[in-house]
C-alpha cells in the first residue's frame, strides 16, 4: 500500500484549516486516512506557533516505513528538523514566454525606427 503525507481540508466556506494526515495515497483528500499526526491553520499568522502543529516522532516513524509527504507537509516537516528537503531551482521560471519576446522585439524596433526619424531631422538642419 502507498502511503502518503498530506493535508485533509476542513473547516467553512473561506475559512479553510487542514489535518495533517497519514493516508493511502488512492484515498479521497478528505475522506479515510490511517492516522492524523498534525493541523495546519493558515489563517494565523506565519510566526504563530499554533499555525502549524505536528507530531514529530509519528511524523518519523510514517517515514521510516516509507510514507511519500506532499510538497507542502515536506515543508513543515523541513521547518519542523524532521527531513531534509532539497532546494528546488528552475532556471527557466524567470525566462519570458514567446509573446513576450515578441513584444518586445517589436517595441524596441519602433524605438530605434523613433531614434533614426528623430535623428534624420537634425542632421537635415545642419547640412542647411
Amino acid at each position: 500500500m502507498a502511503l502518503s503525507m498530506r493535508l485533509s481540508r476542513g473547516g467553512s466556506k473561506k475559512r479553510p484549516y487542514y489535518r495533517i494526515v497519514v493516508a493511502d495515497a488512492r484515498a479521497p483528500r478528505d475522506g479515510k486516512f490511517i492516522e492524523k499526526i498534525g493541523t495546519y491553520n493558515p489563517l494565523l499568522a506565519k510566526d504563530s506557533a499554533e499555525r502549524v502543529k505536528l507530531d514529530d516522532e509519528r511524523a518519523k516513524y510514517w517515514l521510516s516505513v516509507g510514507a511519500q509527504p506532499t510538497d507542502r507537509v515536506a515543508r513543515f516537516l523541513d521547518a519542523a528538523g524532521v527531513k531534509e528537503r532539497a532546494a528546488r531551482n528552475n532556471p527557466n521560471k524567470a525566462v519570458p514566454g514567446e509573446k513576450a519576446k515578441e513584444r518586445a522585439e517589436e517595441r524596441a524596433e519602433k524605438a530605434k525606427a523613433a531614434a533614426e526619424a528623430a535623428a534624420a531631422p537634425a542632421e537635415e538642419t545642419a547640412e542647411a
